[in-house]
Formats: structure tokens, C-alpha cells, sequence
């Protein structure tokens, strides 16, 4: 009994074309994710994650689309493959079952060993950058979260004891956001 063809596609900003990278590659669903591959928490990643059978086939374009962490990758795959799911890689035209040779797992840590020196790489230029466009003067930072009625509405409910875990989410903000607007106050 074969399963279904389960593809999987990730993009890093709403400007890039996730279509593309499963062109003409016959799949059954597609779970398609617009977030970066620095960690496995992403939505559709999850409900892939969850929804895959034992049979089924991942379909991914591309290592570095499912993770950019040699890590997260081996995981993954790891994972799936433990579950009884084979997962195709296109672009390297590579295929893990589990019963995969000593050369399959070797290109598998050197292909996702590249997505992660790509990945720091990408963090080195951008770095790079800031500091450029700061000299010139160019370089404002990122826009701020919240308005100043907004920081005094937070601090307001913070010291009425309220939890703040709820008013982050309240606001659309992370923890680690209420934090900082709590502590640069």
C-alpha cells in the first residue's frame, strides 16, 4: 500500500514565489510555510508534522527549505523516517528511508552542513550592512512595536498585577517585547 505525496515548501518572505519550488513535481497536499528556516517551529511544518502516515512520502525542493540547521535537520528526517515516511529531496535528488546507505547520511550532513554555513553567512551580511548604513547615517533600526499609549496602557496593567503573559499576547507582542519595553522604560 502506497500513501499519499505530501509536499512541503517554505519561503522566507512574502515576496518570493513558494509555487516555484514544487513546479511540476506531482504532490497530493502542500503545506507551505512563509517563515524563516532558522528553527523547526513553524506552522505548517507542524501540521505536516502531524498529519503524515506511515507510507507517505515528504516531497521538499530543497534540504536548506526544511531546515537551515544541520541539527534540525538530521531531526527531522530522523523523525520522520523512524515513522515510516521517506522523504525526497528534489534539487539533490536524494531520497531517505530510513534503511539509507552510509553515503545517503554523509551527503545528508554535508548538504545540511552548507544550508547552515548559507544561513550564517546571510546573518554575516546583513550585519554588515546595519553597521554600513549606520555610518551614513541610514540606518533607523527596526519600527517599534507599540505606541507610547500603548507602553503606558502595559505598564499601567503590569503594576495592577495582571499576568503578563496575557497582555503580550493582548497586544500582539512576545514576552521577551514586554520585557524589554518594561525594562528600556
Amino acid at each position: 500500500m502506497h500513501g499519499q505525496r505530501i509536499g512541503y515548501v517554505r519561503v522566507s518572505s512574502f515576496d518570493q514565489n513558494p509555487e516555484r519550488q514544487l513546479e511540476q513535481v506531482e504532490v497530493d497536499k502542500v503545506f507551505t510555510d512563509m517563515a524563516s528556516g532558522k528553527d523547526i517551529r513553524r506552522p505548517e511544518l507542524e501540521r505536516l508534522l502531524a498529519f503524515v502516515r506511515e507510507g507517505d512520502t515528504v516531497v521538499v525542493h530543497s534540504m536548506d527549505r526544511l531546515a537551515r540547521n544541520l541539527d534540525d535537520l538530521r531531526h527531522l528526517v530522523q523523525g520522520l523516517t523512524l515513522r515510516g515516511v521517506r522523504i525526497d529531496f528534489v534539487k539533490e535528488r536524494l531520497t531517505f528511508t530510513g534503511e539509507d546507505s552510509p553515503m545517503a547520511n554523509l551527503m545528508l550532513s554535508v548538504m545540511g552542513a552548507f544550508a547552515e554555513f548559507e544561513r550564517a553567512l546571510i546573518h554575516e551580511r546583513q550585519r554588515e550592512g546595519i553597521a554600513l548604513a549606520k555610518q551614513r547615517g541610514a540606518y533607523r533600526g527596526r519600527k517599534r512595536s507599540l505606541n507610547s499609549e500603548q507602553v503606558a496602557k502595559l505598564k499601567q496593567r503590569v503594576a495592577a498585577g495582571e499576568q503578563k503573559a496575557l497582555i503580550a499576547r493582548d497586544l500582539g507582542i512576545s514576552r521577551e517585547t514586554l520585557y524589554q519595553y518594561l525594562h528600556n522604560s
